[in-house]
């Protein structure tokens, strides 16, 4: 605020990123652009911001190793950490304990659930590490990470039968009744 009152963007840079978790296929990406455009604020996908620095993801993993892509993803999410935007978070940056503690600190979280089924759909593409052997790991890496979810998440969708918009329609709603 100036002496001469609020200039624009004052109220977005008050506002907590809105930041999406959740397993592999989810729908993290198309959710949290969708959810962006429809709030008018800036979208950031950390897996994007990590390939855009250092390449493409599976080779990432096949030549410097899951370590390294997880100390270039943390980075990413603490960069990517505005007031003001929605961000995309890959689905096993959660397992840092400093990005946790960010989304804790500092953001609104919105965990994406999606079933095995449509996951299985998903995942078929492949270009995913972790899932090389398909819906058999990503139900392994779920559960695993599931808790994780659950603890960090401010409010919860279910992504494998809804379509976006509708999601998008009942984030904007549930931001709005919490003021944010």
């Amino acid at each position: 605020m100036t002496a001469d009152g609020p200039r624009p963007g004052d109220e977005a840079s008050a506002t907590p990123p809105v930041v999406i978790i959740g397993p592999m296929a989810a729908g993290k990406t198309s959710l949290g652009r969708k959810l962006a455009a429809r709030l008018g604020r800036t979208f950031a996908d950390t897996d994007r911001l990590v390939v855009l620095e250092h390449g493409p993801i599976p080779e990432i993993f096949a030549t410097h190793g899951e370590p390294a892509f997880r100390r270039w993803e943390a980075a990413a999410v603490q960069q990517a950490l505005t007031p003001g935007t929605v961000v995309a978070l890959g689905g096993g940056a959660v397992l840092d304990h400093g990005t946790r503690v960010l989304l804790r600190e500092q953001a609104t979280v919105v965990l994406v659930t999606v079933d095995e089924v449509a996951a299985g759909r998903r995942i078929s593409g492949g270009g995913r590490p972790l899932v090389d052997d398909g819906i058999a790991s990503w139900r392994r890496i779920a559960a695993e990470r599931e808790p994780i979810y659950r603890e960090l998440a401010d409010t919860v969708v279910d992504s494998s039968r809804t379509p976006m918009s509708r999601l998008v329609d009942e984030l904007t709603a549930w931001l709005g009744e919490h003021g944010l």
